[in-house]
C-alpha cells in the first residue's frame, strides 16, 4: 500500500492530538471539566468593573489571531478573570502607573470550546491563514509536540492572564484588515504588525523560541521589557510561563482543577 506525504503528516497529527490529551489526562488525574453552563460561577468578575484603566485588545474576539477569524466563545471584547486575579493585576497596575506604564491584556478567561477550535484548527494541515505571521518557523504538524497546542488551557480555570506593558500616554493602533500582508511575529518592531506594546522582542501568539521569556538573542531592551512586566506580576503573585513572555497565572488560583465553558459575555456574569 501506498501513502503519500500528505496522508503520512494528517496521521502524525492525529497520533499528537491523542497523545496530548492521554497525558493531559495521566499528568492532572484529579482535574475536572465543568458543565457547559452559559452563566459564570461567583467568583468570576470583568477586569473593567475592578481595574478599568488597564487597556484591553482583545485578539479572540477579532480575526487578528493565529487561526485568522473570530473564535468560538468570545461573544464580546472583554476581559474576564476571577475576582481574586482581577484584584492581583490592579494591584500591579497602579505600580506600573507610577512608572509610566500601563498593563494591557490580550486574552484572559478562554471557553473550553474556543481551546476545542484551536485543536481542530491544529489538526487541519492545509489550513496555514496565518502562518507567516505566527509560526513561520514552525510546521503546524509540529504544534502538539512542541507545546504551542494543547487540549487544556490554564485560562479556562480563569486565573491565566496574557497581557504586555504599554509606554504612557498610550498610542492607538489600527485594526487588522484580514487579507493583508503578514510579517513575521519576531521582525523588528517597525516592521510587524503595530502594537502600542513596548519592544518586547517578539509579538504576542509567536510560535517561537524567541518568545521564551529568558531568551538571550533578544536585545538588552527588549530583555529589560520583559523583566520588567515579570518581576511586577510577580510580586502581586502571578507566575511567568517560561515559554511565552506574556503568559502569567496566579498561584492561589481559585480554581485549579476546573476547566469552565461559559462564553465570554457581560451575560455570563449576571447572576
Amino acid at each position: 500500500m501506498i501513502i503519500n506525504n500528505n496522508a503520512i503528516r494528517r496521521l502524525t497529527a492525529l497520533f499528537a492530538t491523542v497523545s496530548a490529551i492521554f497525558i493531559t489526562t495521566l499528568s492532572a488525574p484529579g482535574e475536572a471539566r465543568a458543565d457547559a453552563d452559559e452563566t459564570a460561577p461567583a467568583g468570576f468578575v470583568a477586569l473593567k468593573k475592578v481595574a478599568p484603566s488597564i487597556l484591553q485588545d482583545m485578539r479572540y474576539y477579532t480575526a487578528h489571531n493565529f487561526v485568522g477569524s473570530k473564535i468560538d466563545g468570545y461573544d464580546e471584547p472583554l476581559c474576564i478573570l476571577t475576582s481574586a486575579a482581577a484584584q492581583a493585576l490592579a494591584e500591579a497596575q497602579q505600580e506600573f502607573l507610577s512608572q509610566g506604564y500601563s498593563l494591557k491584556v490580550y486574552d484572559c478567561y478562554r471557553p473550553q470550546r474556543a481551546v476545542d477550535q484551536f485543536v481542530s484548527w491544529a489538526e487541519d494541515l492545509d489550513d496555514e491563514l496565518m502562518k507567516e505571521e505566527f509560526y513561520p518557523q514552525v510546521e503546524k504538524s509540529d504544534l502538539f509536540t512542541d507545546g504551542y497546542i494543547a487540549a487544556r488551557s490554564g485560562h479556562s480555570r480563569g486565573s491565566t492572564v496574557d497581557l504586555t506593558l504599554v509606554k504612557l500616554p498610550a498610542t492607538t493602533t489600527r485594526p487588522y484588515v484580514p487579507g493583508e500582508k503578514l510579517v513575521p511575529c519576531y521582525a523588528p518592531v517597525k516592521q510587524r504588525f503595530p502594537d502600542n506594546s513596548i519592544d518586547m522582542g517578539t509579538g504576542f501568539d509567536c510560535f517561537d523560541t524567541l518568545s521564551h521569556t529568558l531568551d538571550p538573542r533578544v536585545s538588552a531592551t527588549q530583555a529589560a521589557n520583559r523583566l520588567r512586566l515579570k518581576n511586577g506580576l510577580e510580586s502581586v503573585g502571578f507566575v511567568n510561563l517560561p515559554e511565552e513572555w506574556w503568559h502569567f497565572t496566579l498561584s492561589a488560583e481559585p480554581f485549579p482543577a476546573t476547566y469552565f465553558d461559559f462564553p465570554v459575555s457581560k451575560a455570563s456574569l449576571s447572576r
